[in-house]
């Protein structure tokens, strides 16, 4: 067995460190060389997104394909599955990949996102801020991520520098939600249509980059309930293999908006790694070459992950890294590196995971711990 993996960052990276605990090999698809995945994958390929020849050579060399970001271009992923099943299956990643088709398809099948409107022009963004209202929110339509490609409008006044500093591309405007906190839900999903899903997870970010997340949510059951059937009516309806992600906002008065969908293993599910009896990387193995979805329960009653990214890096340890025994010493908390050389601000880097009893002391604890890598760099 031989699974093709779309993208090779520390997402590829954690889906090939577990499948070969299983004996099972991965080939990694990208523009790149000596990637974070292509580090320990037994085959890495490097080729541009858009070489539809190099797509097809590498479909026919193992059995199930997935990605590992939803950038991949579509015209790529439906060539590759022409020639080897592609799970989740191209018609998310369509979805996902762009934010209207994405916020447009939730709201079709009956679940609430904010208010938004199609931007294509500067007449179009001032036409959305007369209906929508400020404050509200500037994103392009493709490939932003964590903050990326988005920009906070206060003023109407504002529109032109906005739609400047985004580029001038198709994009979205959505109305501004007051939340109480950010949550997501990752679900799982094989090809005998059996489910499962994790969470809620709650996320804090800072400078739209997410920086810790955390078991228990501190949510109700009813908006656990609905989040999670959110998820799984996205993957039945789209007959989904595989896994997907879903951010939601929950609202000051009590309501649940979903903001994004990711047709992939995600950042706030790194927790599950220590957290969890299956974690989010087995289970997106498993269900695409045809195991049953593994149990997603939860090995202690609480778990968190913290990112490292490169503003955490000690400036004096740029080429060997932090002082790693200085900074865990408690044995409990887990290191996951990412294999880059460079350590940028805003580039992630790694994170750290820790299991407990008091979800309040395992947030603390690694926020300690975090801190100590600049000051023992």
């Amino acid at each position: 067995m031989k699974i093709g993996i779309l993208g090779s960052g520390q997402l590829g990276r954690m889906l090939a460190q577990v499948a070969r605990q299983h004996d099972i090999q991965t080939v990694v698809f990208s523009p790149g060389t000596n990637t974070p995945a292509g580090q320990v994958a037994d085959v890495e390929v490097s080729a541009a997104y858009d070489d539809l020849e190099a797509i097809r050579d590498f479909a026919k060399q193992v059995d199930v394909i997935t990605y590992e970001f939803e950038n991949v271009p579509l015209m790529s992923a439906m060539v590759a599955d022409e020639v080897t099943p592609v799970h989740p299956n191209p018609r998310i990643l369509a979805i996902a990949r762009n934010r209207i088709r994405e916020k447009s398809y939730m709201q079709d099948i009956g679940i609430p996102v904010a208010p938004f409107h199609p931007v294509n022009s500067l007449q179009d963004l001032e036409l959305g801020l007369n209906n929508l209202g400020v404050p509200a929110v500037l994103k392009t339509a493709e490939e932003g991520y964590d903050g990326k490609g988005q920009v906070k409008i206060t003023d109407r006044a504002e529109a032109k520098h906005a739609w400047q500093t985004i580029g001038q591309k198709p994009s979205v405007l959505e109305g501004w939600i007051e939340f109480e906190r950010e949550i997501s839900v990752l679900g799982a999903r094989d090809q005998q249509g059996g489910f499962t899903s994790y969470g809620p997870i709650e996320n804090d970010h800072a400078n739209h980059i997410l920086d810790v997340s955390l078991i228990p949510a501190g949510v109700n059951s009813d908006i656990a309930d609905k989040a999670i059937l959110s998820v799984k009516t996205v993957m039945e309806k789209l007959n989904l293999v595989g896994l997907i992600c879903i951010e939601f906002f929950v609202t000051t008065d009590g309501r649940l908006i979903a903001n994004e969908i990711a047709p992939r293993p995600h950042n706030s599910g790194h927790l599950t790694i220590e957290g969890h009896v299956t974690s989010q990387f087995e289970q997106q193995m498993r269900t695409i070459i045809g195991w049953p979805v593994g149990d997603a329960t939860p090995i202690q009653p609480a778990c968190g992950m913290a990112n490292l990214l490169g503003d955490s890096w000690p400036l004096e340890a740029e080429t060997q890294g932090p002082n790693w025994r200085d900074v865990l010493n408690d044995g409990s908390v887990k290191l996951h590196l990412y294999g880059k050389s460079e350590a940028r601000p805003g580039r992630k880097m790694g994170h750290l995971t820790l299991v407990g009893n008091d979800k309040i002391a395992v947030q603390e604890k690694l926020l300690a711990t975090r801190k100590r890598i600049k000051a023992d760099g």
